[in-house]
């Protein structure tokens, strides 16, 4: 779990985190992840329209979400996978799902889309510094008519960010990013 001293900087945090992919299975409380979503709405968003939803999945709705991957897994690559994924979805602790308005204006769709993005990296900064890893995943359940259902959402409503996965970690992966020299391009 990742322990930050008294004096961490947002420098600190943004630097550490890392997507997690195994929990341990305590359940998280109610009021953790309450807080980082509050924070998660601070997001920039153009012209104020705050797009983002956050539909907090309960037990029943994340056991619906494991069969109806699991089920997506066995058409693609058999049992055996499929076994594989329902058991390591099923330990997952915390659920939660994060929605776009829709807009038929392509600039505010994208706009839109942008800040939930945004929203969703708030969200991860703000369990990660209070020792919570998450794991965003955009995986093919989240493009389904029947995921969006399960959300309480008509076709097209609302557009899928992502479906996030929460809890304390049970392990930590070190990552790596390229030198700022790689990645910059600078213009006279």
């Amino acid at each position: 779990m990742p322990d930050f001293p008294p004096n961490s900087t947002i420098a600190d945090v943004i630097r550490h985190r890392r997507t997690i992919d195994n929990f341990q299975p305590e359940t998280l409380p109610r009021e953790a992840i309450l807080r980082a979503i509050d924070l998660a709405r601070w997001a920039p968003n153009h012209k104020h329209t705050e797009p983002w939803r956050f539909h907090l999945l309960g037990a029943e709705t994340a056991r619906e979400i494991v069969r109806l991957n699991t089920e997506l897994v066995r058409q693609k690559k058999g049992d055996t996978a499929a076994d594989a994924k329902h058991q390591r979805w099923s330990a997952v602790p915390g659920w939660l799902a994060l929605t776009c308005d829709v807009s038929d204006d392509p600039i505010r769709a994208e706009e839109d889309y942008a800040a939930c993005c945004c929203a969703a990296q708030n969200l991860a900064l703000a369990l990660w510094a209070e020792g919570i890893g998450m794991k965003w995943s955009t995986g093919a359940v989240t493009r389904t008519d029947e995921f969006a259902q399960l959300l309480g959402l008509e076709q097209g409503e609302r557009r899928i960010v992502g479906l996030f996965w929460y809890g304390y970690p049970a392990s930590i992966s070190d990552s790596r990013r390229k030198p700022v020299e790689e990645i910059l391009d600078e213009r006279p």
